[in-house]
């Protein structure tokens, strides 16, 4: 039986490579440079740009921000953009890193850790930008210094005692937390998020999601991080394709892992002792359904975040396609299916035209006092279960329980 924590209940628990499209014969073969890094490049999304954003209080959100690393994260999510939000400081360990994110936040205040940024009283919230094994550690200190907090993927790093910890911690203070997954707002994955909420799938019989980095083997980051990294302990990208849409949860899962030939993965050459490149999970459903959710940092092929639903009553893949005329009056009656417009200084940004949005939805999210799309609950009910596949990986695809999370 899976493990559920509530505000009622709880229990702890314990590069750069090119990627290449062969299609028949050799004259057939072409060769791209991969992107440097995959998902940055500014795409095409669909916007209902006749819905204007509509202004809703004149007050700015004073945020702090950390973390300017690798994939330069920190400004990515237009939070220095907004209307409604002012970044008053930065930081970051590297002097140059932290003198780079002030330019790109138009911010004069740095503080050389954020640890020092967090004895700012005149900071509200804080983006967490940093290294994954670390956000865990600097979310909670955030919580625990009278933050609200947004946090880059993944909620936690391959630890289910983080993810009680986190989970008490947002609790117990009463403030906002934010996981900025991306695939949460890919096109597809907003789409179907208004229509399983409006009973346009009815229950959903099975879900594939997909995240395959583009070339071969891991990119490096702060203390090296991610050289072997565990590929299910990076799993929210594919699982947003059933959590960000229906809301529900994985309640068990079997996997199966890939043990790499790349160097990365030999034995002693990584610290997490994992010698698997790429883990592909089934996993059971709260609803009953089943999902297959893969993870590949070693596959050659196309890069890139992607997904599909199956319902009783109707599927989405890249359309809403549905069983019967009734499924179809359904979703028209709905309307508009496209995001709404951003405001006009912010942009949609890359992962599919996510960034903006996300960073939108939680500065509205601090000042209208409601839940973000992707809560803590959420976010580790995206989170934890790739940590348990992994586990099953290990164990020759053992189905094992994963731990539920349920706020009130």
């Amino acid at each position: 039986m899976s493990q559920r924590f509530s505000r009622r209940s709880f229990l702890a628990a314990g590069t750069g490579a090119a990627a290449f499209a062969a299609l028949s014969g050799a004259q057939y073969i072409q060769a791209q440079d991969a992107p440097q890094i995959q998902g940055f490049d500014e795409t095409k999304t669909n916007v209902a740009e006749q819905n204007v954003w509509k202004p809703f209080t004149d007050r700015k959100l004073r945020i702090g921000i950390a973390g300017f690393g690798l994939c330069q994260f920190g400004a990515q999510f237009g939070l220095q953009d907004h209307p409604n939000a002012e970044v008053v400081a930065v930081s970051d360990l590297f002097p140059d890193r932290c003198a780079g994110l002030a330019k790109a936040c138009r911010c004069e205040k740095t503080y050389e850790s954020l640890e020092k940024m967090l004895e700012d009283d005149s900071i509200e919230a804080v983006f967490i930008a940093t290294d994954a094994p670390s956000h865990c550690d600097h979310v909670v200190k955030a919580l625990k210094a009278g933050k609200h907090v947004a946090c880059a993927v993944p909620a936690v790093f391959g630890s289910l005692e983080q993810a009680a910890l986190l989970f008490e911690t947002v609790k117990s203070t009463g403030l906002t937390y934010a996981m900025f997954e991306t695939s949460a707002y890919h096109d597809a994955v907003y789409a179907s998020r208004k229509i399983y909420e409006a009973g346009g799938f009815g229950r959903m019989i099975y879900t594939e999601g997909e995240y395959y980095h583009y070339g071969v083997g891991t990119l490096a980051g702060y203390k090296n991080w991610r050289r072997g990294l565990p590929p299910q302990w990076y799993p929210t990208h594919s699982n947003a394709y059933y959590t960000c849409v229906t809301g529900n949860t994985f309640t068990s899962v079997s996997c199966v892992g890939w043990k790499s030939k790349l160097e990365e993965y030999q034995k002693g050459a990584n610290p997490y002792d994992n010698p698997f490149g790429t883990e592909t999970a089934l996993f059971e459903t709260s609803e009953g359904g089943s999902a297959r959710m893969v993870v590949s940092w070693d596959s050659a092929g196309w890069g890139g975040e992607t997904g599909r639903n199956r319902g009783e009553i109707g599927a989405y893949d890249q359309a809403y396609i549905p069983l019967n005329a009734d499924s179809t009056k359904l979703v028209q009656s709905l309307g508009e299916l496209r995001k709404p417009a951003l405001p006009p200084t912010v942009g949609a940004g890359g992962h599919g035209g996510s960034h903006g949005y996300l960073g939108s939805n939680f500065i509205e999210s601090v000042l209208k006092g409601v839940r973000p799309t992707v809560d803590v609950a959420t976010a580790l009910n995206t989170t934890v279960p790739g940590i348990v596949a992994h586990m099953s990986a290990f164990k020759d695809g053992e189905r094992l329980p994963i731990p539920q999370f349920e706020l009130d």
